[in-house]
């Protein structure tokens, strides 16, 4: 066997170990959200769609599902014209306080999540708005905004100044070579900004346990507060769903602006 074959081969052996890996997480709900049991188990104990019966019939959670949809539009409403408009402006001009931008930038992962929790939830208490939705889209849109902002920027950096440039020399005002050449440009990241967004807000666990109370929680902590007690195969098919909804936004992704072009703004 030559060396280039036995590198290939090792090489593939470990992107199937790693394929596997990811995968096995997935397949494993899946199969358990398919049993006709009464508990989560794998291999299941036969096929029923039951608990997707369930869950489609249940009340509580459809109203915690649409609870959810409601605080991530918020998140996606407020991040749009903020991160766009930030983005721009940190790939285009020279700002005064750029370094303590780009350290905002690093939150998501320089500060605990519940850091962040517990300091909305006591600017929100002191505002008297703990117990509504508003607050909770508002919330998931301030931690998450530095991935907005990320995808706007590296769509924002490839623009060609000198197009900007031709605008404004054929009479254009700054609004109209905004909406007609700026804008256009940067809409790849601007819609691969928004759908991260949407989906980071639809996911949010730890905010949205913290700025809701029992009347009005969203779907993630819908399922935490039944895992409390039992988990039942119909927390599978909603794990299902969830995974549905982002092939549905990774499909919309590679429809709207192309993975390959998202996996080069990352």
């Amino acid at each position: 066997m030559t060396a280039p074959l036995s590198k290939t081969i090792v090489l593939w052996i470990f992107v199937v170990a790693v394929l596997v890996l990811l995968s096995a997480p997935t397949i494993v709900i899946l199969g358990a959200s398919f049993t006709s049991g009464n508990i989560i188990t794998f291999p299941p104990e036969g096929f029923s769609l039951k608990w997707y019966e369930k869950i489609a019939t249940s009340r509580d959670l459809w109203d915690a599902f649409l609870r959810s949809l409601y605080v991530s539009a918020i998140c996606t409403i407020i991040a749009i014209p903020v991160g766009t408009l930030a983005g721009i402006v940190l790939a285009k001009y020279a700002i005064r306080f750029e370094k303590s931008v780009q350290i905002y930038l690093l939150l998501p992962f320089t500060i605990p999540l519940i850091g962040s929790g517990i300091g909305l939830m006591l600017i929100f208490g002191e505002a008297r708005l703990l117990g509504q939705l508003w607050p909770v889209g508002l919330a998931c849109c301030v931690i998450n905004l530095p991935f907005m902002i990320w995808a706007v920027t590296a769509s924002a950096s490839s623009l060609d100044p000198d197009l900007e440039l031709a605008a404004a020399s054929c009479g254009a005002p700054p609004l109209s070579t905004f909406l007609h050449v700026t804008l256009p440009a940067v809409m790849p990241g601007v819609i691969s900004g928004s759908l991260l967004m949407f989906i980071l807000a639809l996911n949010e666990f730890l905010v949205s346990l913290l700025l809701t109370d029992a009347r009005i929680v969203t779907l993630p902590v819908q399922i935490y507060n039944s895992i409390r007690s039992i988990i039942t195969p119909d927390l599978a098919a909603i794990s299902v769903v969830f995974i549905a909804c982002a092939a549905l936004a990774i499909v919309l992704l590679d429809r709207l602006v192309g993975l390959e072009i998202f996996l080069k703004s990352k």
